[in-house]
This record gives C-alpha cells, structure tokens and sequence, in this order.
C-alpha cells in the first residue's frame, strides 16, 4: 500500500477525567505529563450537573494531543501495557480506536507515588488517510468520499499489521 492509500495515525488523545478542579486536578495533570513527556492541557465542562457539583466551565479534566513519533512511541507503551489486545467493540465505523488504562504506573520507568494516587487513562487513536485536510481547511473545504475514509475492517487491519494488536471479538 503506498500514496495516497497509507493508512497513518494522525493523532493519539491521551485523557484523564478527574471530575472536579483543584489538587487532584493538579497532580492528574503531572501524571499525564510524566507518561507522555508533553504539556498538558485542562478540559471544560459544557453543561451544569447539579447531582455532581459540576458548574458550567469548570476544569474536570485534563488532556494531551499527541502527533508523529511521539503518538508512535506512546501507542506502542500503551498497547504494551494493553498485552497487545483490544476488544473488537474499542473500533469505530471511521478505523478510530479507544481504550483505557486502569493505572499510570503500568508505564516502564513510573512508580506509585502515595501523595499522587491512583490515576487510569483513556487513549483515543484517531487514523486517517494523507488527504483529509481537504475536509478541515477554510477554503474550499470538501468531503472526503466513502472510498477514502477509514473502515473499521481497515482500521483493525492497520493495528495489526502495525503494532502487531490481537483484535478479541
């Protein structure tokens, strides 16, 4: 498979919900920058939920994008943890694929910090093929035809081959 057909990662999502500002809030964020060596940023709320003592706004979470060989090294770590399996359902129509990870200091080089916690992660792995830009870009944006999206078959076929992933149905 070669030019346009490639099948790449365009970005890996790495997320941890906290639920509510202030410490914990904090140390999730040092704990996403430990395992992906990136900034993170915090995540918003969109919507008031008056039983959880959510405002509107409020920081309940934090969040890293990552992109190139940085995502490529994560990935590869994270599916390690993972054993190298993923559930069938993890995959959407797009090719796109999300799992958790129950416990940062699965990570090579991490160790439990008592002060810290315990801190679980959701990775989300966004593929795609070289072209999509045509969809996201200001001027002349286009859809992007059936034939050139990502299937989910493709999208399980790609992990496979790639990260050598066992898809569990």
């Amino acid at each position: 498979m070669a030019g346009m057909r490639e099948i790449r990662i365009e970005k890996v999502v790495v997320n941890v919900g906290v639920g509510e500002a202030g410490e914990k809030l904090v140390k999730a964020q040092k704990v996403l920058e430990l395992v992906t060596k990136q900034k993170s940023v915090q995540t918003l709320s969109h919507q008031a939920v008056r039983d959880w003592g959510v405002r509107r706004n409020m920081p309940i979470g934090t969040r890293v994008t990552l992109r190139g060989d940085a995502a490529d090294v994560f990935l590869k770590a994270a599916l390690e943890i993972r054993n190298n399996r993923l559930p069938g359902y993890s995959f959407d129509p797009r090719g796109n694929v999300s799992f958790g990870i129950q416990d940062y200091t699965d990570f090579p080089g991490m160790k439990y910090d008592p002060e810290v916690g315990v801190f679980g992660m959701d990775v989300a792995v966004s593929l795609q093929r070289p072209g999509f830009r045509i969809a996201r870009r200001a001027v002349r944006a286009r859809k992007i035809p059936r034939r050139h999206r990502v299937s989910r078959e493709e999208g399980m076929t790609f992990m496979k081959d790639r990260y050598k992933v066992e898809v569990v149905e």
